[in-house]
């Protein structure tokens, strides 16, 4: 009898909202990853950009998406307001993604680049706190696996579809971009169906929103993200990595693919597991994992090696994505849940711009290896600042901490 109730157990807590913002975030990132992996490509191929010029678009682009999470977590705690907001983020991130497609140069590129990142960093927080608020805080881990499930999952099936349209249809490069548009209007329609709950702290009719009211160990965990972020760098220099060991387009848009499938089926997992071990015991195995796929990145030479390192890495992108913000959300109350997560999103961006801007320097200077030596360095950095940093105790709801 014990076995039969298992499944019921490990998806207890799941509410019909995190279904909803699941298959939301499932829709928009096959949008997105329709052209992630062609976007590169685009860029030095088509428009012969130099590595450079990719580091600083994808950094500017990592950055617009995640600073921005900070100010629409803030706005979105400071109105209570969550599923407006999300839907504005998620059809200005449908609408910008042609626009990549008609762009003659790649300050093109940049400027609809930064528009589609600009939706997706408006929409991120207040569905995170969405997600954070349809659940108890004891489910919290795999509400937010669940969406990273949808998440990664959208992410391995858009470079499919992307292949499909390449290969079967014999499309243009362009018309990936041109037709993102209908999964990213479809995500705008999943959205519409999610019903808010109000916080409940209507009592506080003025909230002031500020940096100051966030615990001291918030902002520990987010000198640990910084520490770590300095040296994650944009997907793109995984896949010209691949690109450059004599991969075709196809060949590197399917193992692209993998990765994402890999990180979609850790997710929730991921956040299970956390709910029962810890945050930071799981978020230490996702640093561990990527110090060893940089290494690997580092020195491989052949395709399959790569090919192997790239779906390995899969597991460190659901494990990150899913329990580094579950952890956030764990450190500050619910009336300040968007903004935790939202500056937590933003201090992960704003670093990712610096390590792409480095990372890119280093592509064009010093070496295509140096880019993954460098990232693996700050990923021991990181994890040293997560043991010293943050208590092994975790888990533990603010609310009742604050009383």
């Amino acid at each position: 009898m014990g076995e039969s109730v298992t499944p019921t157990r490990y998806f207890a807590g799941v509410s019909r909202n995190t279904v909803l913002l699941a298959f939301t975030s499932l829709f928009a990132d096959i949008s997105s990853e329709m052209l992630y992996p062609v976007l590169p490509i685009l860029l030095t191929q088509t428009l012969h950009a130099s590595g450079s010029v990719v580091g600083l678009v994808e950094g500017i682009a990592q950055a617009t998406q995640n600073i921005v999470q900070g100010v629409s977590g803030w706005l979105s705690d400071k109105l209570q307001e969550r599923k407006s907001l999300a839907l504005a983020g998620y059809l200005l991130s449908a609408v910008a993604k042609p626009l990549i497609g008609l762009a003659t140069a790649w300050q093109g590129v940049l400027g609809a680049r930064f528009l589609d990142r600009l939706g997706a960093g408006f929409r991120s927080a207040p569905r995170d706190a969405l997600i954070a608020s349809s659940v108890a805080e004891e489910n919290r881990g795999r509400a937010f696996g669940l969406e990273g499930i949808g998440d990664n999952l959208g992410a391995f099936l858009g470079p499919l579809l992307a292949v499909v349209l390449l290969m079967s249809f014999h499309l243009g490069i362009r018309w990936i971009f041109y037709l993102a548009i209908v999964p990213g209007l479809l995500a705008v329609f999943m959205i519409l169906l999610v019903q808010e709950r109000p916080v409940p702290v209507a009592a506080k009719s003025k909230i002031d929103v500020n940096l100051r009211q966030f615990p001291q160990p918030y902002w520990k965990y987010l000198l640990v993200t910084a520490l770590f972020g300095i040296g994650n760098s944009s997907n793109s220099f995984l896949i010209l990595q691949t690109k450059g060991i004599g991969a075709s387009l196809e060949a590197t848009i399917l193992i692209y693919a993998g990765f994402n499938l890999v990180a979609a089926l850790i997710s929730y997992p991921a956040g299970s597991l956390s709910d029962t071990w810890g945050r930071r015991s799981v978020l230490l195995a996702s640093f561990i994992i990527f110090f060893i796929a940089y290494l690997g990145f580092a020195r491989a030479k052949s395709f399959v090696l790569i090919a192997t390192l790239f779906v390995f890495y899969g597991l460190f992108q659901g494990i990150f994505r899913s329990v580094g913000k579950a952890f956030a959300a764990d450190f500050v109350p619910e009336h300040l849940r968007a903004s935790g997560v939202g500056w937590y999103s933003a201090t992960v961006g704003l670093l990712g711009l610096v390590a792409n801007i480095v990372a890119g320097l280093l592509w064009d200077r010093v070496g295509h290896a140096a880019v993954f030596y460098y990232g693996a360095a700050f990923a021991v950095v990181g994890s040293v600042g997560l043991l010293v940093l943050i208590p092994g105790r975790q888990n533990k709801p603010v609310e009742a901490a604050a009383r």
